[in-house]
């Protein structure tokens, strides 16, 4: 498993539930969640090894949202 965390421009539980069925019904997504609390709104991603985050990056813009790799 790793752990894949993005800074997102995601705000409201309304944009975090457009994209929830993309993320949820992914195969290798085990789990995600979105922190709308902090100030880069993470978006945190439990994977399989395999995963990269360029590929959610590239994934997630095709429904407007912005994210880049947070390194922390």
């Amino acid at each position: 498993m790793q752990i894949l965390v993005l800074k997102t421009n995601l705000k409201t539980l309304e944009e975090i539930n457009a994209i929830a069925p993309i993320l949820s019904l992914h195969p290798a997504v085990y789990s995600w969640n979105v922190d709308i609390e902090d100030i880069d709104n993470v978006l945190r991603i439990e994977s399989k090894k395999g995963l990269i985050e360029n590929q959610v990056i590239s994934l997630l813009s095709e429904y407007g949202v912005q994210s880049e790799i947070l390194n922390y």
